[in-house]
């Protein structure tokens, strides 16, 4: 029997599709998506816990209750994208109508005092209407972030100029959240805001509408700015006995495998989510006195110890997504993925051990860059690879679901998120820090704060540290049995081509 020859690669793969200003005006809509994104991301625990000192236990249950109607909430609107196309195209309509909802909803979501009524004094309206705005942010959120990140699957037909894309603006996004991370903390440098006593209360607002009124007409420009290349009908009826949209995810072992893999590293939320936590409550002063330490110190201490964390996160982070593009070329996407999990997990077991026995955070700096890469590395790589498996699942089942395959990482990063939060509060809890006694005034802020003791001070340090690392190796786990690179991944994408055309996919230059 003769040696099979290999699948010549079809034109589509090696042509490049999409000019660099159209590339920059999709990165430019990711960055100002980013600056909203972010808001609720990073600082919406500490808002609940620490600004309204809401019930700690609602928080966790809002939380998992959001997820579960994300569950729901995704895949429906993934399958409404891929059955409906308008005249202005099939995903570039959403952004742009969403961006005002988006703007106002996150604006309330960091509202303490609302038409002269402090919703720190926790009614039951007070939690129906937080509740109301979270659930209902989530909502709106997903009808253009799904549409968004679909948006490089009908841009080009090659799929390398598609992971550049992609990598591009998941790169510039990230440099919006950091923006928006970074925004309090700057703010805790001013010392006309750090002497206020309602300190807390406004530079959570002041986020809120400075990021949204930057970031929400950047991301509409994607409306306008981009061009579907590829024109995939609308999703077909089934025929009789075929697999429905979900049962084709699920029976996609490459793609339920990234999946798996995304929502097991939520910790890589923990760096950005739980540093304001850290930063008040694990115990590190920089330049004070803990026993004597003023409102205004504290405020500013907070701000030193959460920049510092957040910081080497963001060199970490940010490091990492400016070379992957080189090295894509020279490694599997599997390959990049479990190597940083590993290497982040070590550094983060490294940060606890070397930061709790010093006391001495800027000794951590480069454990907490180390322990970023893959933040990074899965933001960008794990959205590749789900375009990937959408490749594969349309080769074998003759179905291009991509904004169902993009709900699915929608609805990973958000469930990341809640898991991340979860894990926040429960620590709260297990330790017996009662941030009830806030509502006492800001200087019951300052004594809860001096009074905690050692094992306290631990468990919250632990949050940015042993959380995450435990998180990174869970993750690496489901990815040693992923399997659709090389040979395999070659063979798909050199027949696809020729399949489209049969299945009357086209592909405009």
């Amino acid at each position: 029997m003769g040696k099979e020859k290999a699948a010549k690669p079809a034109p589509e793969i090696g042509k490049r599709y999409v000019p660099a200003s159209e590339s920059r005006a999709y990165a430019i809509a990711a960055l100002g998506q980013g600056l909203v994104y972010s808001c609720m991301s990073s600082y919406i625990t500490d808002f609940y816990m620490n600004v309204l000192a809401l019930n700690a236990w609602f928080v966790i249950f809002l939380m998992l209750f959001a997820r579960v109607w994300d569950a729901v909430n995704d895949p429906l609107m993934g399958m409404i994208v891929d059955r409906h196309k308008t005249k202005w195209g099939r995903l570039k309509p959403y952004p742009v109508l969403t961006c005002i909802p988006i703007a106002i909803l996150t604006i309330l979501m960091f509202t303490k005092h609302l038409f002269g009524v402090d919703l720190s004094q926790k009614s039951t309206a007070v939690y129906i209407f937080v509740a109301a705005v979270y659930v209902i942010w989530g909502m709106v959120y997903t009808s253009s972030d799904v549409p968004f990140w679909s948006m490089p699957n009908l841009m080009t037909a090659n799929h390398k100029e598609r992971a550049k894309i992609a990598s591009y603006g998941r790169t510039v996004g990230g440099i919006g959240s950091a923006v928006t991370v970074a925004l309090p903390y700057i703010l805790g440098f001013m010392p006309f805001l750090v002497s206020r006593a309602d300190f807390n209360d406004i530079k959570y607002p002041i986020m809120a509408i400075s990021m949204t009124v930057i970031g929400m007409p950047l991301f509409a420009m994607s409306s306008f700015k981009i061009k579907e290349r590829i024109d995939v009908p609308n999703a077909k009826r089934r025929d009789p006995g075929d697999p429905s949209a979900l049962k084709r995810i699920f029976r996609c072992k490459p793609l339920v495998l990234v999946v798996l893999a995304g929502i097991l590293s939520f910790g890589r939320y923990m760096l950005q989510a739980a540093a304001p936590h850290v930063a008040r409550y694990a115990g590190f002063y920089i330049g004070i006195d803990r026993a004597t330490a003023t409102l205004e110190q504290l405020n500013s201490n907070i701000s030193k110890v959460g920049m510092i964390i957040q910081i080497a996160t963001a060199v970490g982070m940010f490091g990492a997504m400016v070379i992957l593009p080189k090295l894509y070329e020279k490694f599997e996407y599997r390959t990049l993925m479990i190597g940083s999990c590993l290497g982040g997990a070590a550094a983060g077991v490294i940060a606890l051990l070397v930061g709790w026995f010093t006391k001495n955070l800027f000794i951590c700096i480069p454990f907490f860059v180390i322990m970023s890469i893959p933040l990074g590395v899965i933001n960008v790589v794990s959205g590749i690879m789900v375009f990937d498996c959408l490749d594969y699942m349309e080769y074998k089942t003759g179905y291009r679901d991509n904004a169902l395959g993009s709900a699915c990482q929608s609805f990973v990063n958000k469930l990341g998120n809640a898991f991340a939060t979860v894990a926040i509060i429960a620590m709260y809890i297990a330790v017996n820090i009662d941030v009830s006694t806030l509502n006492a005034g800001p200087e019951a802020a300052v004594e809860l704060a001096k009074g905690l003791g050692p094992g306290q001070n631990f468990a919250m340090y632990s949050l940015v540290t042993l959380v995450p690392a435990v998180s990174l190796v869970l993750t690496a786990v489901p990815l040693f049995f992923y399997d659709y690179i090389g040979a395999k991944k070659h063979k798909v994408l050199s027949e696809l081509a020729e399949l489209r055309k049969e299945r009357g996919i086209t592909v405009e230059d």
